[in-house]
């Protein structure tokens, strides 16, 4: 039981960016959240619904949970929505039993990184944090990656 699993949720890719290059340093499974109802492509569209969905604690329904039992460490990753962790993760974090696991929790922002891993950490009940990373991305909302790529090989390797 030594194996990993890494849970993400993306929409614009960027937190699917970081979630593929952990599986591939850690030689990890993987697991992407994907919401039951689709959001909208339209940035501003989007940024509306995900305040007001964040602002009333609204957890969606996902297609599918991943089992985290045969697994005794989970990475978890989301992006930031209005200084909070995507509601698809909340859903998450509120089905799985993280009970005894090493938990390594990582959010992407575009420079407003809020309470995110704050939150996750209060949400990850009954696991061991092992560590944790708040990646930047270009405050404009693109997919150029701000925190440098060595750092995040480095935090990789301190708890892979």
């Amino acid at each position: 039981m030594n194996k990993t699993l890494v849970v993400y949720y993306s929409v614009s890719g960027n937190t699917k960016q970081i979630a593929e290059l952990i599986q591939k340093e850690t030689n990890a499974d993987i697991f992407r959240l994907e919401t039951e109802k689709t959001y909208p492509h339209d940035m501003e569209e989007l940024s509306a619904l995900g305040q007001k969905e964040v602002n009333a604690g609204y957890q969606p329904a996902l297609k599918a949970l991943p089992n985290v039992e045969p697994y005794a460490r989970i990475v978890i990753g989301t992006p930031t929505w209005w200084y909070k962790m995507a509601p698809a993760v909340l859903t998450f974090f509120n089905h799985a039993n993280l009970q005894g696991k090493e938990v390594v929790l990582f959010s992407t922002n575009a420079g407003w990184a809020g309470t995110v891993i704050k939150d996750m950490k209060a949400a990850s009940t009954g696991a061991t944090i092992l560590a944790d990373k708040e990646i930047l991305f270009d405050s404009a909302g693109g997919n150029e990656l701000q925190t440098p790529l060595s750092e995040i090989q480095s935090w990789i390797s301190s708890w892979k």
